[in-house]
């Protein structure tokens, strides 16, 4: 059962619940209460839509996104520019991410355990072991206890602070497009991530084979993705439990603090251990998306022991450790991500819409129509949420 509806689907669950989810869902639920509800719900459809087309190709390809593109954009001018971009927005991008997701970590274990300089490096050193020791499948493994763990956690806090049921209903009819649209981006921004899209196409032959179906690809793509989406909802919801009953909250470590009254060491322990999990799991991710991305753009070969494959996750990984012992508030990093990604995930998502519909690559199984509909709806909305946002951020200047 384990192995039907858990896999590399799972890794994609595990990258986008990170503390930059965490965070963004704490503050739509403190600003806004339950309103916000909606835009994860087209969060999931979106990353759901995406991320089984990524899953498509890679089955039917047996190879992933950036080998996709390496053929694709095989010479001239073209080719120079989107390396750059994917390479520029990847690396850099996972880069900062990965540096957030190690201070989100050391986040839950000092709500836990207090304080410590070299938490950074304990954090780094075990994501370092697990990468270069364990295969792949421990690495899977790992992420789906970690993804359970956050779910339970999640689950448990959302329910002790008994949120007004009715109200969270509400908050699925869309609103708040004119006041809200930079929240909405925000939110739209760490679930849908573009260096999901290669790590999903890469992984899906490590489990799938001629021999299964995409109906089975499919199942463990829902669910691994609904059960992220469900997580990146209780905490919208827990935070906007909290609005009158507690005072200001600008991170989801503030969150599980001004809890404390309400809940008792119950807080600290949801939150903590659940902001442990989502850094760990993002910090194990993170790293191995950029490297499986350079792989396949560059047309390594495919081994996991490459000397070239592992320079690229170890870079990541240090340039994260670093990073976080300067003490640069993670909120800033995370956002710095967050705005390299969106800036890149439109780009993507159209040559990956381009990709799903030839039938030189993928034959009979290209998209339908109802797919195509869904893709051009994800990218229309998040180019015009992208435009906005970068007008609103240019006009403050």
């Amino acid at each position: 059962m384990m192995k039907k509806y858990f896999g590399p689907s799972t890794l994609v669950a595990a990258a986008f619940i990170g503390p930059g989810t965490l965070t963004t869902c704490t503050l739509a639920g403190v600003k806004t209460g339950y309103t916000m509800l909606w835009a994860m719900l087209f969060s999931i459809i979106a990353t759901l839509v995406l991320q089984e087309m990524a899953a498509r190709l890679g089955f039917v390809t047996q190879s992933g996104l950036g080998e996709a593109i390496n053929k694709q954009f095989a010479k001239g001018a073209g080719r120079y520019l989107v390396f750059f971009l994917v390479i520029g927005a990847i690396l850099v991008g996972n880069a900062a991410y990965e540096a957030g997701n190690i201070s989100g970590g050391i986040l839950g274990l000092e709500l836990m355990v207090g304080q410590w300089e070299i938490w950074p490096l304990i954090l780094g050193g075990i994501s370092f072991a697990l990468l270069y020791f364990g295969k792949y499948k421990l690495i899977e493994r790992t992420l789906i206890v970690l993804v359970i763990l956050m779910s339970i956690c999640f689950l448990l806090t959302a329910i002790l602070v008994k949120p007004d049921l009715s109200a969270v209903f509400k908050g699925f009819v869309p609103g708040g497009f004119n006041e809200h649209f930079i929240l909405i981006t925000g939110l739209i921004g760490t679930t849908v991530v573009p260096y999901n899209l290669f790590l999903h196409a890469s992984t899906i032959s490590k489990k799938w084979d001629e021999t299964s179906t995409l109906k089975d690809i499919r199942i463990e793509n829902a669910v691994a993705i609904i059960l992220g989406g469900m997580i990146s909802m209780l905490i919208i919801i827990t935070a906007a439990a909290t609005q009158g009953q507690v005072e200001s909250i600008s991170t989801a470590k503030d969150l599980a603090i001004q809890l404390n009254p309400l809940l008792g060491s119950a807080a600290k322990w949801c939150m903590g251990i659940g902001l442990l999990a989502a850094g760990l799991s993002s910090t194990l991710t993170a790293p191995i998306a950029a490297a499986y991305a350079a792989q396949g753009l560059f047309g390594w070969k495919k081994d996991e022991k490459d000397f070239r494959y592992r320079a690229v996750w170890m870079l990541i990984l240090v340039i994260g450790v670093l990073v976080a012992m300067t003490g640069i508030k993670p909120i800033l990093i995370i956002q710095f991500a967050q705005v390299a990604n969106g800036l890149l995930l439109p780009f993507i998502a159209v040559y990956l819409l381009y990709i799903a519909n030839s039938k030189k690559i993928l034959g009979q199984y290209t998209n339908k129509i109802w797919t195509n509909t869904l893709g051009v709806m994800v990218i229309l909305v998040t180019v015009l949420l992208l435009v906005k946002t970068l007008y609103k951020l240019i006009g403050g200047f």
